[in-house]
């Protein structure tokens, strides 16, 4: 199990999220390049990479991760907002590259009234003129929850984005388990079951990330609210199968829980403590 959680790039960049994540004892993390909210962003060059780096193998960290913002929508039939996303995603892609990180994820976007055939197109249009060939890193659209307008919710709709775009080579999947569970996969009791669905309608060779996230809400609730693992509706018993299932071994697992807990979370989760202290 390779595992860490969405970690800060405050002050010193690159070497401040590797030392957050050590204090977590995680073996990888994600970060965000900027605000996620979007806007400037420091230059890359100031991140410190190569400390980063060498802080990185002295404590067996690897294969981190980019989130982009969120602000970004490929969908939008806003024609500025579209551009805009093109721009931001496509920076972060370049940024993402200079830190020698593999995969940059991205929320896929909403059609805000536009309807979900819309938006695909659309999405694969700004991706069409992102995506040069030439990339070295995967760019990796998430498994959305179904709240709002968003699309990528479904596998078929992650799949036809893909289909429309040219340079395919260079796309990948991100999982989230509340996103899934809240959008109807029933990862609880037949996650055997969706990833097999997965597989046949995406391909398993495109998943790359996986964010490890109880759910505040019910199964198909189709709302994207984040619990720390073992308060949510999937539940400790699941979490612990599918954080140590094959089909995830070595691949970068990534929390994104509230209220502070990753430390006793990845414990937990590695079977290190019988029980963090918030389930007490």
């Amino acid at each position: 199990m390779r595992i860490g959680a969405n970690v800060s790039i405050a002050k010193t960049g690159l070497l401040a999220a590797v030392e957050e994540s050590i204090s977590y004892l995680a073996d990888t993390f994600m970060i965000y390049t900027r605000s996620n909210r979007g806007g400037k962003a420091r230059p890359i060059e100031l991140f410190n990479r190569d400390q980063a780096y060498e802080k990185m193998r002295l404590h067996n960290i690897a294969d981190p991760v980019v989130h982009a913002p969120y602000l970004i929508n490929l969908a939008s039939p806003v024609q500025d907002t579209w551009e805009y996303g093109v721009e931001l995603l496509g920076e972060d892609i370049k940024r993402t590259s200079y830190l020698g990180i593999r995969y940059v994820v991205f929320h896929p976007g909403a059609h805000v009234g536009q309807g979900v055939s819309y938006a695909l197109k659309r999405i694969a249009e700004g991706l069409n003129e992102i995506l040069t060939g030439e990339e070295d890193v995967f760019v990796c659209l998430e498994t959305m929850a179904g709240d709002g307008s968003k699309v990528g919710n479904s596998f078929e709709e992650i799949a036809e984005i893909i289909s429309l775009v040219k340079h395919k080579d260079r796309l990948g999947v991100c999982a989230d388990t509340c996103h899934l569970y809240s959008y109807g996969y029933d990862i609880v009791n037949d996650f055997d079951g969706v990833m097999q669905k997965f597989d046949d309608i995406i391909g398993l060779d495109r998943l790359k990330v996986f964010h490890i996230n109880d759910s505040k809400t019910p199964f198909g609730s189709r709302k994207d609210r984040h619990e720390n693992i073992g308060l949510g509706s999937i539940g400790t018993d699941a979490m612990m199968r599918i954080v140590h299932h094959d089909l995830l071994a070595d691949m970068p697992l990534i929390l994104e829980t509230p209220e502070g807990r990753y430390k006793e979370e990845i414990a937990y989760l590695r079977r290190e403590i019988d029980r963090p202290s918030y389930l007490e």
